[in-house]
């Protein structure tokens, strides 16, 4: 072999060489990519509930809003229907009959907007918190808050789900 042929040799398998390497990188860079994109879903998959304390005071400072400024719109959005009412109460079945009876839920028993103002949410489990208010009547008596507005974490995220009146 001539050395104008061995040069050639070599330069071809130095060229051949490199494209192995580059590719031999990019497949790794690509499994690392993967592996780290595995590794968050993991993540969330094994710990669903980390963030949910943020969600639900996002969720709260919302409704609460909504509901103190009347926004039924709003609030009928943050709503899941059924909407669980007190004992001989009949259930809100759609958002047609929740915006009808408005008033009944938000200033019924209690002065839901009022009460929100000052209230703090009870965290009952990680799906499910509680805000309790005063009778109407009694706004200023926070010893006897029997009527609970219950939010639970649904499939598409915090939502309103009931009203109670705990004597009853």
């Amino acid at each position: 072999m001539t050395p104008i042929n061995t040069n050639k040799a070599l330069s071809e398998l130095n060229s051949f060489a490199s494209v192995r390497a580059r590719r031999a990188g990019a497949l790794r860079r690509r499994v690392i990519r993967g592996q780290t994109w595995l590794a968050g879903i993991l993540i969330l998959l094994l710990f669903p509930n980390a963030f949910a304390q943020t969600d639900f005071s996002t969720f709260w400072k919302k409704f609460r809003h909504a509901v103190i400024a009347g926004n039924k719109a709003a609030v009928v959005e943050m709503t899941k229907f059924p909407l669980s009412m007190p004992y001989l109460v009949r259930a809100v079945k759609n958002k047609e009959d929740f915006l009808r009876r408005y008033a009944e839920i938000f200033k019924g028993e209690a002065n839901a907007a009022q009460c929100f103002s000052s209230a703090e949410p009870r965290k009952e489990s990680d799906r499910r918190y509680e805000i309790y208010c005063p009778f109407k009547a009694t706004p200023n008596d926070w010893e006897n808050t029997p009527i609970r507005f219950v939010f639970e974490l649904t499939k598409s995220g915090w939502k309103f789900v009931g009203l109670d009146n705990i004597n009853e």
